[in-house]
Formats: C-alpha cells, sequence, structure tokens
C-alpha cells in the first residue's frame, strides 16, 4: 500500500529504510523523499515506525557513537558566536 503518493513510496520501503536504521520521519524523508512533498503522509510513517526499538538509537544510548551523525565539522560558514568571538582580535590586528 503507499504510503506518500507525492513521491510514490510504500509501507515496504518505508519498513526497508526503517530496517537500515532510520528511526525517525525525517532520516525516512532523507532516505526517501517521503513525508517533504504535502505532508499527508507523516503521521502514516511514524505509525509504521512504532514506538519500538531503533537499533541505531540503542547503540547511541549504550555509548556507541552514532554511524549517521556527521563526523567532524562540515566546510561552511562559521557560527555566528564564533565570527563574534573572533571580532575583536581582528579588530585590533586592522588597527
Amino acid at each position: 500500500m503507499y504510503v506518500c503518493s507525492c513521491f510514490g513510496i510504500t509501507e515496504q520501503q518505508v519498513r526497508e529504510h526503517a530496517d537500515t536504521g532510520a528511526c525517525t520521519p525525517r532520516e525516512i524523508a532523507s532516505a526517501c523523499k517521503a513525508g517533504t512533498d504535502c505532508g499527508n503522509c507523516v503521521r502514516r510513517i511514524q505509525a509504521l515506525l512504532g514506538r519500538g526499538s531503533c537499533p541505531r538509537r540503542e547503540l547511541v544510548d549504550n555509548g556507541a557513537s552514532d554511524p549517521l551523525a556527521p563526523q567532524g565539522r562540515a566546510p561552511g560558514p562559521r557560527p555566528v558566536a564564533e565570527v563574534a568571538a573572533a571580532a575583536p582580535a581582528a579588530l585590533s590586528e586592522a588597527a
């Protein structure tokens, strides 16, 4: 049965993504786009995921590192707090 009509995602596909570690509707959306267009399927995805165990969540709860978490800081703009902290030093060097 289809869960997401917008992208043609079935219950079986959602279960397969859940079996490979997607534990939340957001992670399902990252894997297959379900829930990212009209949003009508998000509650159904939540129901399919249920409140059961999540192997990845259990690993993290037991102290293991999250295998899907980003490693290190991604390149790109620096956080505002980091820029603000560096600003006084940069101004004194410019003077």
